[in-house]
């Protein structure tokens, strides 16, 4: 029993009573306990959220993030136990609105910072799902963006190139395009030499035919008709064998600007191969490191965004998350609202003798001061009549220490003496005041030195 009366005692304290006021209004005490389990409440959750927040922000270790929690619930419940000492019961709507604006303000911002992480850790598997998927997406412009690239912009013309030249270099330097010139006067040449074939094929036949006499004339035998089909024959054959000459000159210009073609071919694609091999390593390493990133960037920012369109997808999850985040603000705004809504209702037991003792502990003090005040002015007065006192004591022996003089003066002069004239005026009574003078000034620096020790400049320490 004893031991739940600590505990009750300790969570009232932490609500904000006073334990001297406790124990004179016991009934005060079930809600200031009720108001610091609230308080603890705020903290475990914060607790929790800090937690998971450190853990989801750069994965430490979990009891090195449950500490970490710890220390930040810590500061949660002194931040709102401040709110709560701070709002003391106040008869005035408007001083308590006042108040409770700012207080309810600062609540509401601890509520979204403590609700937000506990929300992510709610939903983490349909989040991660979503982070998936938002990865992939991000890899995937990013790959975009490095084939726009100003950097891997030829690469496309690179790759053709490369395709052409390889082309050039299998087929001995014939798929050039840069041939087609020469390769068209081989296809005319060629075409030309055929022509005149066939031409000299079809005279030496007319020439064969007259000779025999199946055609033309009819005449069989050498006769003017054979000599002139023989004639053209024979001229075509001329024309065959020209045809045929510039037929096997165009062939070898052409064989010849292959084999340049592909020798040309055969360097440009081992420097054309060679920079593709570059930008393609360069451009792979650029996606590696990003994807690195990527897979790795699963942090608050990215589970928030991921949350987010889980919620614009999903009318469901969008209202569950919505009432999850309010049951938690909710929990951390209850101390401020509570401790506002009983500074609404009337003064209780406890709130009036907070008053009272408050009142009394002003009136206190000031008596005290009051009576501190009396007594330093009557200390002040009794140093200044001590010190007239001892001013006047001084006088006195000033006094009588210059009539004594002044009568051994006197009796000095009326005794009979034999004295120089000199001697005479130097000793005359009436002007011998060496020891009234001398005695004058001892009396007087020994009044300095004691206006100098005076206290009257010091404050007294204490009654």
């Amino acid at each position: 029993m004893a031991r739940h009366q600590r505990i009750g005692n300790a969570l009232a304290v932490l609500g904000g009573a006073r334990p001297d006021l406790l124990a004179a209004t016991p009934g005060a005490r079930p809600k200031f306990v009720a108001l610091g389990g609230v308080l603890l409440s705020t903290g475990g959750l914060a607790v929790l959220s800090a937690a998971f927040a450190v853990h989801m922000a750069i994965g430490v270790w979990w009891p090195f993030a449950l500490l970490l929690g710890i220390g930040w619930g810590a500061v949660i419940v002194n931040l709102d136990r401040m709110l709560l000492v701070g709002m003391a019961h106040d008869a005035s709507l408007k001083r308590n609105i006042a108040l409770a604006v700012p207080r309810v303000g600062l609540a509401l911002i601890l509520g979204v910072v403590v609700a937000t992480p506990l929300t992510l850790q709610i939903f983490h598997k349909e989040i991660d799902t979503e982070i998936v998927t938002m990865q992939a997406e991000a890899a995937d412009q990013y790959r975009t963006s490095l084939a726009s690239d100003a950097r891997f912009a030829g690469m496309p013309e690179l790759e053709e190139r490369i395709a052409t030249e390889r082309s050039i270099v299998a087929s001995g330097g014939r798929t050039d395009p840069q041939l087609a010139v020469v390769q068209g006067t081989v296809a005319a040449k060629q075409a030309a030499y055929e022509q005149a074939a066939a031409t000299a094929r079809d005279l030496e036949t007319r020439a064969q035919c007259e000779l025999d006499g199946t055609c033309g004339t009819g005449d069989a035998g050498p006769g003017t008709a054979y000599q002139s089909a023989r004639a053209n024959a024979d001229a075509q054959t001329t024309a065959v064998a020209a045809a045929k000459a510039e037929l096997d000159a165009a062939l070898d210009q052409a064989a010849n600007a292959q084999e340049r073609s592909a020798a040309q071919a055969t360097g440009a694609l081992a420097t054309d191969e060679a920079e593709f091999e570059r930008l393609t390593a360069e451009q792979d390493r650029l996606q590696a490191a990003f994807d690195s990133a990527n897979e790795g960037s699963g942090g608050i920012l990215l589970r928030l965004e991921a949350l987010d369109r889980l919620s614009d997808k999903n009318g469901t999850l969008w209202a569950a998350k919505t009432m999850l985040s309010l049951m938690f603000m909710c929990i951390e705004l209850l101390p401020v609202i509570m401790k506002l809504l009983l500074n609404f209702g009337p003064p209780s037991a406890y709130d009036k003798l907070a008053a009272i003792r408050d009142a009394s502990d002003v009136a206190v003090e000031e008596l005290q001061q009051e009576s501190r005040r009396t007594v330093v002015e009557a200390q002040e007065e009794l140093l200044v009549l001590a010190e007239k006192e001892r001013v006047d004591r001084q006088k006195e022996a000033i006094l009588a220490r210059r009539r004594a003089a002044l009568a051994a003066a006197a009796a000095q002069t009326l005794a009979p003496q034999v004295e120089t004239p000199a001697e005479a005026v130097e000793r005359r009574p009436g002007w011998d005041t060496g020891p009234i003078i001398g005695l004058a000034r001892e009396a007087a620096a020994r009044t300095v030195r004691t206006v100098r020790r005076r206290p009257t400049d010091r404050m007294p320490t204490g009654v």
